[in-house]
């Protein structure tokens, strides 16, 4: 699979679930085992709200390549966007794509630290 070839929603949607299961991975690292509370915490980090969020405080962090396809993701022409707003939507698929691109091109370091800042923002916000 060639990530370079794949649209914006292509991206998003390998990065939503890689950023998800990062953060069911760092959510039971806490030591946290109930079903309700890691659901309850891990929707503090997967919705289009959070992911809107550590948006503007990503894109200052994202190398000129991660931003065109941020761009990508975002400017996708998407048919719906569930239960957000639209722009809380656009820029969750654009740090979505950025996601999905890097887990793709096995930038797993690069991959790392973005998972980490955004995990710190979110959680920086919610103490």
């Amino acid at each position: 699979m060639r990530a370079d070839q794949l649209n914006g929603a292509n991206l998003a949607y390998i990065g939503d679930a890689c950023f998800e299961l990062s953060i069911r991975e760092y959510l039971l690292a806490q030591g946290i085992t109930d079903q309700n509370e890691l659901h309850h915490r891990a929707v503090r980090y997967v919705s289009a709200k959070s992911h809107n969020s550590i948006t503007a405080r990503v894109l200052e962090l994202l190398t000129e390549e991660e931003k065109a396809i941020f761009r990508r993701g975002r400017n996708y022409k998407y048919r719906s966007h569930k239960n957000a707003n639209r722009n809380e939507y656009l820029n969750s698929s654009g740090f979505e794509a950025v996601i999905g691109y890097l887990h793709l091109m096995e930038h797993r370091d690069r991959l790392r630290f973005l998972i980490d800042k955004a995990i710190a923002f979110i959680e920086a916000s919610h103490e």
